[in-house]
């Protein structure tokens, strides 16, 4: 079930974007995914429209939007390959026509997951805080 985000929700969602960040990420240290928690639970998301897929009172997956960007959409490691992400996925697109997002380059699992979801590559940049290029993807729901 995916549902909006409650507050007791919060060291849920830190830990699973903890651990699938330094999991799909393993060009970045883990150290500076540990540096960013707070900026998560401080910053992050209180300003974005968060919502979380729950399974028997257990929070296996979120995503959070910020006006039209996918800021997050992150699945527990243990909970991914059952399509959590594809259903978080779905709810983004009902709440919005059009979305941006960003990825790295070296994350090629979660580039194809986006393009499966019909995202397209608009242009590459280098991410000012770790050096490593992302893909900026889009996807609109009134492209032909």
């Amino acid at each position: 079930m995916i549902r909006a985000f409650e507050a007791a929700d919060m060291n849920d969602i830190l830990n699973i974007w903890l651990e699938a960040s330094i999991k799909a990420h393993g060009f970045v240290g883990k150290e500076f995914w540990e540096s960013r928690l707070d900026d998560m639970r401080e910053t992050y998301i209180p300003v974005s429209d968060t919502y979380v897929f729950s399974e028997n009172g257990m929070v296996k997956g979120f995503l959070s939007l910020h006006e039209n960007t996918l800021a997050a959409l992150f699945v527990s490691p243990k909970a991914q390959g059952k399509g959590i992400g594809r259903q978080l996925m779905d709810k983004a697109k009902m709440l919005r026509r059009k979305l941006t997002l960003s990825v790295y380059h070296e994350n090629p699992e979660s580039v194809q997951f986006y393009r499966k979801c019909g995202f397209t590559i608009i242009t590459e940049r280098v991410d000012e805080h770790t050096g490593h290029i992302e893909i900026l993807m889009e996807y609109n729901s009134q492209q032909p």
